[in-house]
């Protein structure tokens, strides 16, 4: 697939989405007795951002934060996780409020579970006249997940219109289809994500969300396959986690690049001590976009993104922070290269 091409002025990837507050009990504590919470930001969009940059590409979100000191606080972590803020509204709107998500960890046989408090945000509000600056110009890629469609009319009318101006600019279209049945239906998604899939290039899906949602039959390797023969998606990228226990996790992927007609896969990661599973499968859609987009191929983008997502559960947050050196050793000892037992 042809890319443009990289230049100092130019972003290598942008996202539209939302950027919410995360509070967590610590030590795994019920969110029913807690009374005390870590404060972290996160937001799908914004995960993988922070990935890409830490991967090397130059990376910036465009969303809405309400400005007051808890949107400065959002602002200044995505700032400090090099991830450009040309393209954030700070909103001065009387009731401009930021999305709020309540995370409490699991530990067998109790699931983790998220409680959501995200209704009228400022995101939610933004529309493409208020987004600062010119986000069309000089990008070669664009990111928007399922996520972000959900969260109402306006915000998916706002994602649509930004996925036309990037696509008539030559950007490539990227797309994570990140299902949450807390925020809408399967068939009002469903009916929304096959509005847009013509228009995407790299679609990212989960195999449970293609065989749940999406209904698709067969083989992952025939599942891709499928959406690249009725919708044009140029790379397919399909996860696969297995839950054995809040705290025990494997992850697998394929990569379907139809241009080339071929499938790549490796051996999954099994029995990856969890610390915090939030954003992991962003950090692969980080790993994955952060090597095919500094042109290291399919192969190298699978490995990558399959590690960014196994260190990633292993990290308290929801923001990837692994650089190349991490993952490439990471890689190594996945394909069984000697290492020492710490770096040091």
């Amino acid at each position: 697939m042809q890319l443009l091409e990289r230049s100092p002025n130019s972003f290598d990837l942008l996202g539209f989405g939302e950027v919410m507050l995360r509070l967590t009990p610590p030590d795994k504590e019920r969110l029913a007795v807690s009374e005390s919470f870590e404060k972290t930001a996160g937001g799908s969009e914004l995960n993988v951002m922070c990935g890409a940059a830490a991967l090397g590409l130059r990376t910036g979100i465009i969303t809405s934060l309400p400005d007051n000191p808890i949107g400065q606080f959002v602002k200044n972590r995505i700032r400090f996780a090099g991830v450009s803020d040309d393209h954030l509204l700070l909103s001065n709107a009387p009731n401009a409020r930021l999305g709020v998500y309540y995370y409490e960890m699991g530990a067998h046989p109790r699931k983790s579970s998220v409680v959501y408090d995200r209704a009228d945000s400022a995101f939610t509000q933004m529309r493409i006249g208020d987004i600062p600056g010119d986000p069309f110009q000089n990008c070669r890629a664009f990111l928007v997940s399922g996520i972000t469609l959900a969260l109402g009319e306006t915000p998916q009318k706002t994602a649509l219109e930004l996925i036309e101006g990037f696509h008539q600019k030559g950007a490539r279209i990227a797309f994570d289809v990140n299902y949450r049945a807390a925020l809408w239906s399967e068939e009002k998604a469903l009916k929304a994500i096959k509005k847009l899939l013509p228009k995407v290039d790299f679609l990212f899906v989960s195999e449970e969300t293609s065989r749940r949602m999406m209904g698709r039959k067969g083989s992952p390797e025939e599942i891709a396959r499928g959406y690249h023969e009725e919708f044009g998606c140029s790379l397919i990228a399909m996860t696969m986690r297995q839950v054995l226990s809040p705290t025990r996790h494997g992850w697998d992927s394929m990569i379907y690049d139809a241009d080339a007609k071929a499938v790549y896969r490796e051996a999954p990661y099994t029995d990856i001590e969890v610390v915090d599973r939030i954003g992991s499968g962003d950090a692969y859609l980080s790993g994955v976009l952060g090597a095919y987009l500094q042109g290291m191929g399919c192969e190298k983008a699978l490995k990558t993104g399959n590690a960014m997502a196994a260190v990633k559960n292993t990290v308290m947050g929801d923001m990837p922070v692994s650089d190349w050196r991490e993952i490439n050793s990471i890689i190594a000892g996945h394909e069984g290269q000697l290492q020492s037992e710490m770096n040091r």
